[in-house]
């Protein structure tokens, strides 16, 4: 249930907040004085479309806030994938800056948007004119006999949603097959040869790192040679390196005759000319045994460029090149064997069609049978809204192929009068008729309906009278089952509430503003006067107030309607 709503800087709304009850809340007002204004903030905050339009005129945001109670375990869960802690009361907000930039938050944590709409459409609904004209979609008798079947309905839309998704995919399994088919030959040509090209060069993984490091080699390998040829003559010509350390560990030999003290300098001599003589035998040994032949060159040069060629056909590295050609021996034994493959997937495709039919057979024979329970349930409330003769029924038709939906072509049929007979109601219908039309359907979805809070926008358009009383009793049957929450012109109707909000527009100090207002029971009088007789406040108006006052309470007793706090 909503519990407080909070608007702050919203159009003509500075500031005002404002709580509810239980049972049937109405807001009343003179036009143009911000009801409707209240209900774009209240769909606002519930995640609808946001403008920087509605920021007021003189500040930089608007923010929007709502307070629910909800024993719902679907909230709870759905808190808990976000990570937000539960607590006693559920706190939407949203704020959106004169620059357009948009923030929503729950229980003070910020969401995204879509997390935000998700809490929202298990929390409230609103009704408005829109709503009206969406009796008129294509779709909505689909829709409400879809939303009358309950859990058994939503079961059954979801195994054929299954089944439908199932046959798509085995349908584009097979197009794609046959597409292979008719290019089969091509394909299996270029694969025929991609693998042979690969298999071919002989890859092994690392042999590019080597070659690499070979070519390095024979590119300098002049530069290498003359630098051993210079370190090994300065080692070994005469006078060269070695004959010097020789000399020296002589003249330290003799010294050390006469203190054992230079023994470690004469090792250390020693040690140097034993590691030069070696380095000099293996730069020697690296001369002669090395043959840098130039044509090895080419070979290695021709080697990388095949690799690289293959590298920029195939994948970037020995490994990813490799890979592909097991990939392509992969796809060419599956083309050598697409004659079986599509045999299978005609097979399978044929039997998940049939399952398909079957349950959009089921799913039309549940559709009709509830549509047929949802159109006399509906004739009976429209019965009820001063239209004693009027007839409401569902046509079915089956589409040409399955659908996302079934196969089931619906459209209702409306007819007001006796003697007429049943017409499409998008051809018959006035505006006054679409509104008790849709309250007829709330009422009836009423007890299958997912959220405790229901908005009706101005659903009185068109109606008054006789009628104007009938719909209200509907909107307090409503209420019974869950929170309603109803803006209204008419007096009938705004006698029947629990909670009455009156919105009033007002200027002080050169700026316009909406104030929010409950009322108690001489504020409903009041109010009901000027709904009725204008700003004459006489004492038969006042009684006429008492009258429609009076006559709702002993509506609501009567019908065990027990309303929120007043």
């Amino acid at each position: 249930m909503l519990q407080s709503l909070h608007v702050h800087n919203f159009a003509l709304i500075e500031d005002a907040e404002v709580e509810f009850s239980d049972g049937f809340n109405i807001f009343t007002g003179e036009t143009g004085a911000g009801k409707s204004i209240l209900i774009d903030a209240f769909s606002i905050v519930l995640g609808g479309r946001a403008s920087s339009d509605f920021v007021r005129s003189g500040t930089d945001a608007f923010w929007v806030q709502a307070v629910f109670s909800s024993s719902d375990t679907r909230i709870s869960e759905l808190l808990c994938e976000q990570g937000i802690e539960n607590e006693d009361s559920l706190f939407l907000k949203r704020r959106v800056t004169a620059a357009g930039k948009s923030q929503s938050s729950i229980n003070g944590i910020q969401v995204p948007l879509s997390v935000l709409k998700r809490f929202a459409s298990l929390l409230a609904d609103i009704h408005g004119q829109h709503e009206n004209q969406m009796l008129l979609h294509p779709s909505a008798p689909r829709i409400f006999t879809d939303a009358f079947g309950g859990a058994d309905g939503q079961h059954t839309v979801a195994r054929y949603g299954d089944a439908f998704r199932r046959y798509v995919a085995a349908k584009e399994k097979l197009h794609s097959l046959e597409e292979q088919g008719s290019q089969r030959e091509r394909l299996m040509d270029r694969l025929s040869w991609e693998v042979q090209e690969i298999g071919d060069a002989g890859i092994r993984i690392g042999e590019e790192a080597a070659l690499k490091e070979e070519a390095k080699l024979l590119q300098n390998s002049g530069k290498i040679m003359d630098a051993l040829n210079r370190a090994y003559a300065g080692l070994d010509e005469e006078n060269g390196a070695l004959t010097r350390l020789a000399e020296i560990r002589e003249q330290i030999g003799q010294a050390l005759r006469y203190d054992p003290n230079l023994q470690s300098a004469y090792e250390g001599i020693d040690s140097a000319w034993i590691a030069a003589d070696d380095a000099c035998s293996q730069i020697q040994e690296y001369v002669e045994s090395r043959n840098y032949d130039q044509g090895r060159m080419t070979e290695v040069q021709e080697r990388l460029d095949l690799l690289y060629r293959l590298q920029r056909k195939y994948g970037n590295g020995e490994e990813a090149v490799l890979e592909y050609l097991e990939n392509a021996k992969e796809q060419y034994a599956l083309l050598q064997d697409l004659d079986n493959r599509i045999n299978a997937a005609q097979k399978e495709l044929t039997a998940i069609t049939g399952e398909l039919g079957r349950a959009a057979d089921a799913l039309t024979a549940l559709r009709k049978k509830n549509g047929k329970k949802l159109c006399a349930e509906v004739e009976k409330h429209i019965r009820d809204l001063a239209m004693p003769d009027g007839t409401f029924s569902i046509v079915f038709t089956e589409t040409k192929d399955f659908t996302a939906e079934g196969k089931d072509q619906m459209e209702f049929l409306f007819s007001a009068n006796a003697g007429e007979p049943p017409q499409p109601l998008s051809k018959v219908a006035s505006g006054g008729e679409l509104s008790r039309m849709a309250l007829a359907l709330k009422t009836v979805l009423t007890g299958v309906n997912s959220v405790d809070t229901m908005v009706f926008d101005e659903i009185d358009t068109g109606v008054g009278g006789v009628t104007a009383q009938k719909m209200a009793e509907k909107l307090a049957l409503i209420s019974k089952e869950g929170q309603v929450l109803c803006i209204t012109h008419l007096a009938q109707i705004a006698a029947f509430a629990d909670r009455h909000i009156r919105i009033l527009k007002e200027t002080e100090g050169g700026r316009t503003s909406t104030r929010l207002s409950v009322l108690d029971h001489d504020g409903k009088i009041q109010e009901l006067v000027r709904m009725t007789a204008g700003e004459h406040m006489t004492k038969a108006a006042a009684a006429n107030a008492e009258v429609l006052l009076d006559a709702a309470e002993a509506f609501k007793k009567a019908r065990g309607i027990i309303g929120g706090c007043k």
